[in-house]
């Protein structure tokens, strides 16, 4: 590895006078959304991190782990296929599986529920066209997180195409994606479809979705926006083994144990069917006020044959998000005032029974569970000579559950968690053309989700309190020339009532909170734009890194005669590193190559069980064929290219040792993608 880095200095420094001037951009001249505060990424005052379409390209059909992974900062892992979590600055301790403590918005629309929790398996990769990660609290515009805000975007210009892929362990997509501008509507319609059988027994994957959307411009400074997503998603889950199961066969499910019978045995797994509708406007009132409105409702039918029970959620989802802009410009002075809303309302009916082998035995337990939550927020960007931009913003926040359990018994409760005033300042300043630095300080809060609230046990815990924290951190970003980008950013963070996940001798999960933790990091970026080669078999190549380099630990954890204080923070390594190398031969042919470290892991709040570290390699060629106007991209995709041995999602804190979860081998997908 190290000859190879040598490798490839001594070509950047070579080549450097023989360049040609690039398409592609670096990521300091990208403009970020911010959902509609649009930013020269250079000046931005966020931690916040861009997922292009290169990299988007280096994800397998089914998930978006290879691309979020290229990230410092952010983690993507998976338990077993179609089971995601997503970690920003080592946001997991709560997540089994899913999206919390992350808001995630679809566009202009709320993909998370009101509680925090969000299914971001239902999304297809392929419909998304960019991603926008801005990690840490940012309680002024998105609300009560501590661990970060991913914003998902789909395409914004003319667009037809269509895809199949084939690979190892049954896999199989199709997708259809047409974007059209049509007078004054622009329109979007994607369909796809995935299986597999994947590598591991009881992990098969099928999920079929449909999206629609249509932006209306009826005037020149208003327009109207409408989305409807179709999911259905159905996964089985092969469930944890301990290192001694592993190491005797990676493949197998959750063997039986002490009574209960396995995975396979029982048929776990989940079969979620959700629904999500929306509209949103937004008009110009006059040269410096505009307004914003978004309506929202989702339904989602969820099931979950598992080891111990069968459950049945059916939720009702509702949201709204309103916002008031002002703008001004004078001669050496901008200012954008935003004052708005966003809240949200869930209605939860549970059912637990038997699993007599996938199927509902004898009921369990009912429950009712209502969530409200919504938060107030007043931001402002006022920006000084073009050299100075500042980002202030407070939000007021607040949320409330409400339960009854219909069975076995009638019981009813309430709990209303304390309003919480969450601060934000941002500071950037322009030292020069490509060079800026950057301080943050802002104050996060997070409450339990409905899933923290009644977990798996089927046990009501209103005991738990959101965890809250005040992050701080720095930054510096340089380009070089117009070829070369590097970004560094410092961040200490100190959370208190840190929310943990734990489970029973059952399997069956649920939460504490367990003191306070510091978090504290380094995280850096370096990247090129395209070497242009005076060669005609090797033509150009750039490069990427990102590394992560953290100290987290828990200051006041007490478990019982446990003192775990100055441990290591559960499931969140010390070291990330992760490249990427895009080479051009002969022209046509592109190669992909790019790297993922990950250093040792602690499993426990204990620190008695750690993980290995692990170095990951993945390739991807690609050859497009023209004819005419129509552009036809194959590629063949090797994942896990050295065959390593890896876990690529732990079970932290696992009863009975069950923390492994193994990953793939080494696979094959071939694909073939035609654009009109």
């Amino acid at each position: 590895m190290t000859r190879l880095l040598a490798f490839f200095f001594i070509l950047t420094v070579s080549f450097f006078f023989s360049q040609k001037k690039d398409t592609a951009v670096l990521i300091s001249e990208v403009k970020i959304d911010a959902y509609k505060k649009p930013v020269l990424f250079m000046t931005s005052t966020k931690s916040v991190a861009v997922v292009s379409e290169n990299l988007l390209e280096q994800n397998p059909p089914e998930r978006l782990l290879e691309a979020v992974n290229q990230i410092a900062g952010t983690r993507m892992e998976e338990r077993s296929p179609a089971s995601y979590r997503i970690s920003i600055r080592g946001s997991t301790l709560r997540s089994p599986f899913g999206v919390r403590n992350i808001k995630v918005y679809l566009d202009d629309f709320i993909l998370s529920d009101a509680s925090g929790n969000t299914y971001f398996n239902i999304i297809s990769p392929k419909l998304i066209n960019r991603m926008e990660i801005y990690k840490g609290p940012e309680s002024g515009d998105y609300g009560a997180v501590t661990g970060g805000t991913v914003l998902l975007q789909t395409r914004k210009s003319d667009h037809l195409s269509a895809g199949i892929s084939i690979g190892s362990y049954g896999t199989f997509e199709q997708n259809f994606n047409v974007a059209r501008q049509k007078g004054k509507h622009f329109f979007e319609i994607f369909q796809d479809y995935y299986q597999a059988d994947s590598y591991r027994e009881q992990s098969a994957v099928k999920r079929q979705q449909i999206y629609l959307k249509d932006h209306f411009k009826y005037a020149p400074k208003a327009s109207l926006n409408a989305v409807l997503l179709l999911s259905d998603l159905d996964y089985e889950t092969p469930g944890g083994l301990t290192l001694q199961q592993m190491e005797s066969g990676r493949k197998q499910a959750r063997p039986a144990a002490g009574g209960l019978l396995s995975a396979k045995e029982q048929n776990a797994g989940i079969r979620n069917k959700m629904v999500l509708a929306g509209i949103s406007h937004e008009t110009a009132i006059n040269p410096n006020f505009s307004h914003f409105i978004l309506v929202q409702g989702s339904y989602v039918d969820f099931k979950n044959p598992f080891i111990t029970n069968f459950e049945n959620r059916f939720e009702r989802n509702f949201a709204l998000r309103t916002h008031l802009n002002y703008e001004k410009n004078w001669n050496n002075i901008s200012l954008a005032l935003r004052l708005g809303f966003e809240g949200g309302n869930q209605n939860i009916l549970v059912k637990n029974y038997s699993n007599n082998k996938g199927i509902p035995g004898n009921p369990q337990n009912f429950d009712q569970l209502k969530n409200n939550s919504g938060f107030y927020f007043l931001s402002q960007k006022l920006n000084f000579n073009e050299k100075l931009f500042t980002d202030i913003s407070i939000s007021l926040n607040s949320n409330s559950y409400e339960w009854e359990r219909m069975y076995p018994v009638s019981n009813i409760g309430r709990v209303k968690f304390k309003e919480q005033w969450l601060p934000n300042l941002g500071i950037t300043y322009l030292l020069g053309k490509g060079f800026s630095i950057r301080g943050k300080i802002g104050k996060g809060n997070s409450a339990p989700t409905s899933e923290e609230i009644r977990s798996s046990n089927q046990e009501f815990n209103f005991n738990l309190v959101p965890e809250s924290g005040w992050n701080k951190e720095v930054g510096i970003r340089k380009q070089f020339g117009n070829i070369i980008f590097i970004e560094g950013s410092y961040f200490d963070f100190r959370m208190q009532d840190a929310i943990v996940r734990r489970q029973n001798e059952s399997g069956q999960e649920y939460f504490a909170n367990q003191g306070s933790i510091t978090q504290k990091g380094v995280e850096v970026l370096l990247e090129s734009k395209s070497f242009h080669l005076k060669n005609e078999i090797f033509n150009s190549f750039k490069f990427r890194f990102s590394g992560s380099f953290y100290d987290f630990k828990f200051r006041n954890y007490k478990q019982l005669d446990n003192d775990f204080s100055g441990n290591k923070v559960t499931g969140v390594p010390d070291t990330t590193v992760n490249s990427l190398f895009n080479f051009v031969f002969f022209k046509n042919l592109t190669v992909d190559y790019s790297h993922y470290y990950i250093s040792k892991t602690p499993l426990n709040d204990a620190n008695s069980v750690w993980s290995k570290s692990s170095l990951v390699g993945n390739i991807r060629l690609g050859f497009p064929i023209r004819i005419d106007r129509t552009k036809l991209n194959l590629h063949l995709q090797i994942q896990n290219l050295y065959n390593t041995d890896y876990v690529a999602g732990f079970d932290i804190n696992a009863f009975g040792s069950r923390f492994y979860n193994p990953a793939a081998k080494r696979s094959f997908i071939f694909g073939a993608h035609v654009e009109f």
